[in-house]
């Protein structure tokens, strides 16, 4: 009788090549470069895709157990926050103000982020790559499903978050971060992993979701800051998959070098930019604050960017030139972006207010070469008027940048007294820009940012009012019609904090859950 021998059990390298690398095939009735046109679309040259390394060696099978298992943790604490009426455990009620930013701003890329992996991961003929979009694509849209679920408990109770994914392809600022993620899925593969998943998820994404988090948790937002611990050990992941993207290209030809190192500029700087919402949180919108934005450009970017970028030296990538500019620019980036704010608050779908006066002293003590000699004086105007009754906003609409997208509200590098501007000529068109870098960026390909779809222009021509408005009626009122197009109820959605119904709301039912009624 024949005895039974045991199979022997794969280890986890073997069981991760037989589950990956195992299931690759050559085509056999077809071109590679016609099921992979877009693998040599931007000149990027891989003479060998088996020298793709993968860091943490994921089968499918474990990563929907671990993915599992975080899910039951998450959903939870997201549970029972929202059981025990959590929202009112927050500091005050301006803090709401971040969830609707992030909600609206931030959530829908990460959607996007999902897209653009899948849409890179069949792009590329290495089974290595191909996995590791694979896995990155589900992450992100498991990311923007639990952002939705944890901060959907706010919208039961605070205005502003009722139609998140409706605002972000229509309201004003939003077309800054949407533009951002539109410009990156619209790129090839090789430059989508570049800009997202090195420039953003390696090199910036701890300015993102670290001041978010921490934010949350100094303010009593348990539901927020729960996702975003659930979501950093896949960050974790995205960093090193962003990191072995560089190494991997740069290490397969030399003349991949000037390619890599354009992207890396030019994403840096569009990251940067889409970052102004976050310095302006960090600085004016969380009550309880963690750190100023300046101090954590310094950690996260100068210092731990610094030392990247000199390992990164032995490829023959240098630091993003941009950096010089951003070293200028982090003393009064979160206060231009505050103040200009604050002036459109008519047509934002969050409050606005000017700071307290010991909020003010913390921005002096953070900012002692710039706040109280160029922003403090201003705030201290708007209180003035504010009092008197003449809160001011400002009903015009103003120029923006034709790359980034923002208004042109940034000063000149070393000279915050003077607004920064740029443009260029092209086929007979004038186009506007806030800095060198933008500038630099669409002269590089015109072609691309022409199409920009730029919100005051389309509002200046009409594009962005109700379906069957009429602007030449009497009484015709420009700013009601955007903000019916942008699905803002005027006086509940927008305007000043104080007096707001979420403020009136949330001292009413604070007053509730801590006194005997």
């Amino acid at each position: 009788m024949d005895m039974q021998v045991a199979k022997k059990k794969l280890g986890l390298k073997e069981k991760y090549q037989v589950m990956t690398r195992g299931l690759d095939w050559e085509p056999s009735y077809q071109k590679k470069e016609d099921i992979y046109p877009y693998a040599s679309y931007e000149g990027i040259k891989i003479h060998d895709w088996d020298k793709w390394e993968d860091p943490f060696r994921l089968t499918m099978d474990a990563y929907w157990k671990y993915q599992a298992e975080k899910e039951r943790k998450l959903y939870a604490i997201i549970d029972a926050y929202a059981q025990n009426n959590g929202h009112l455990g927050v500091t005050d009620a301006r803090y709401i103000n971040t969830v609707k930013l992030f909600l609206t701003g931030v959530s829908p890329l990460e959607y996007m982020a999902h897209r653009g992996f899948a849409h890179a991961g069949r792009a590329f003929p290495g089974a290595g790559p191909r996995v590791a979009c694979l896995m990155q694509s589900l992450d992100e849209i498991r990311h923007a499903q639990t952002q939705i679920h944890a901060l959907s408990n706010y919208n039961k109770h605070y205005n502003g978050l009722h139609d998140f994914r409706h605002m972000h392809d229509r309201v004003w600022y939003l077309s800054v971060p949407k533009s951002f993620f539109d410009d990156a899925v619209t790129a090839g593969p090789f430059e989508f992993l570049v800009s997202i998943g090195f420039s953003f998820e390696y090199v910036l994404t701890n300015l993102l979701f670290v001041p978010f988090v921490s934010g949350a948790a100094y303010n009593g937002d348990m539901g927020t800051m729960t996702f975003g611990f659930s979501a950093q050990s896949d960050e974790a992941r995205h960093m090193t998959l962003g990191l072995e993207v560089i190494k991997f290209i740069l290490e397969q030809d030399p003349d991949n070098l000037p390619i890599v190192q354009r992207w890396i500029d030019k994403w840096t700087w569009r990251g940067y930019r889409v970052l102004t919402l976050v310095a302006m949180m960090m600085d004016y919108m969380l009550p309880k604050r963690t750190m100023s934005w300046k101090e954590a450009w310094e950690v996260y970017f100068e210092e731990n960017g610094g030392a990247l970028f000199k390992d990164l030296a032995r490829y023959g990538i240098k630091m993003p030139k941009c950096a010089e500019t951003i070293a200028l620019e982090k003393d009064h980036l979160s206060h231009q972006a505050w103040g200009t704010f604050y002036n459109y608050g008519a047509a934002a779908a969050f409050h606005t207010w000017v700071p307290e006066k010991e909020e003010m002293d913390w921005l002096s003590a953070k900012y002692p070469e710039s706040f109280d000699k160029y922003y403090r004086p201003r705030l201290e105007f708007w209180r003035e008027q504010a009092a008197k009754g003449n809160r001011f906003y400002n009903k015009t609409l103003p120029m923006l940048c034709q790359t980034c997208q923002i208004p042109m509200l940034f000063t000149e590098p070393g000279d915050p007294t003077k607004i920064c501007y740029r443009e260029v000529d092209y086929q007979g068109t004038k186009y506007h820009f806030c800095s060198d870098h933008c500038k630099e960026i669409f002269e590089h390909e015109p072609e691309k940012y022409v199409q920009s779809w730029l919100p005051v222009h389309q509002i200046y021509q009409g594009n962005c009012f109700p379906e069957g408005t009429d602007p030449t009626a009497e009484g015709f009122d420009p700013l009601a019609a955007v903000l019916q197009y942008y699905h803002l109820e005027f006086g509940r959605d927008n305007l000043d904090f104080e007096g707001s119904e979420d403020q009136k709301n949330f001292d009413a039912w604070r007053g509730q859950a801590t006194k005997n009624v």
